[in-house]
């Protein structure tokens, strides 16, 4: 493969991780037990995926590829840690992932729902709202920010998640469900 191109699939596949990690990491959550044992798997998920650089089909589902690696990952972790009473069987691990399998593409529609929504509210409100989700966040400042009480800083925002809910609902009623 030429070396402009070879460069181009790098970075199509770099886009692709980035943009889909947060999604395998979430899948992976769901399957263990704690975050620093899906920090663990999900860093097995990654070599696994860079060893297999060379079966990346810019074209194709990503997500899909990933999760299936992930979910082999899972399972091995679990073989790994059998003996801990902590660790759910494979059967079950199996049927989350599963579940967890179908349910990603409805939360992915949910979340591309929620980015739209969130892109209509007029920027200066977009920013409270972010504002009020932030770590290690004072509501009390953010209140003060907006020129609200605190008591009515929580019934904006109370207002602003159910505008929000109510968009994303029309938002998913125009697009089927896959």
């Amino acid at each position: 493969m030429p070396e402009p191109e070879h460069h181009e699939r790098h970075r199509r596949f770099l886009r692709a991780f980035t943009s889909h990690e947060p999604a395998v990491r979430a899948f992976v959550r769901r399957l263990v037990p704690t975050r620093a044992d899906a920090d663990d798997v999900l860093q097995e998920v990654s070599i696994v995926l860079w060893e297999k650089f060379d079966e990346f089909r810019p074209d194709g589902d990503f997500r899909a590829w990933a999760c299936g690696i992930a979910r082999y990952k899972v399972l091995a972790w679990l073989r790994d840690k059998g003996r801990d009473r902590l660790v759910l069987n494979s059967e079950v691990v199996e049927m989350l992932a599963n579940e967890s399998l179908q349910a990603e593409s409805h939360l992915e529609q949910q979340r591309l729902a929620l980015e739209s929504c969130f892109e209509k509210i007029p920027s200066e409100q977009r920013d409270l709202l972010a504002g009020a989700y932030r770590q290690n966040v004072k509501i009390q400042d953010v209140a003060a920010r907006s020129g609200r009480s605190v008591g009515g800083f929580y019934q904006w925002l109370h207002r602003m998640r159910k505008l929000l809910l109510e968009c994303i609902g029309r938002e998913l009623a125009e697009e089927p469900l896959s």
